[in-house]
């Protein structure tokens, strides 16, 4: 859902992307040349800060909850990223929750009114 659309948008600004996934060979190694991590895996705090250049910026787009005891709740929210780690050596990192969550919610919503707004257009009312 993030991934393929954020590389596009990237190499669209002349941006130099590298995508990895599960198949990559040596995940921690490649992450570790970029300058900008944008990280939209799926598994709660995977990327660890010894994957993270020093300096790097780091948007963490993935929401995951993971048990907790001590919340009422029974759970917290956690990012693709290890958080604490990564804040020691990225120059800028995205919290989760309250990171990119609120503006993909300000997006998605903005979509669909413009959606709406060009049915409605083409059905002449």
């Amino acid at each position: 859902l993030v991934g393929l659309p954020v590389a596009m948008l990237l190499m669209h600004r002349d941006a130099t992307v590298t995508i990895v996934h599960s198949k990559t060979t040596d995940a921690p190694s490649v992450v570790s040349q970029a300058d900008v991590v944008v990280a939209a895996v799926g598994r709660a705090e995977m990327v660890k800060k010894e994957w993270i250049k020093e300096g790097a910026v780091v948007i963490d787009v993935g929401i995951n909850s993971v048990d907790d005891a001590t919340k009422k709740r029974g759970y917290r929210l956690v990012g693709d990223v290890d958080y604490a780690g990564i804040k020691e050596v990225a120059s800028k990192i995205t919290p989760v929750p309250g990171g990119v969550g609120p503006m993909t919610i300000a997006m998605l919503l903005r979509n669909t009114v413009n959606s709406c707004v060009r049915s409605t257009a083409s059905k002449g009312d």
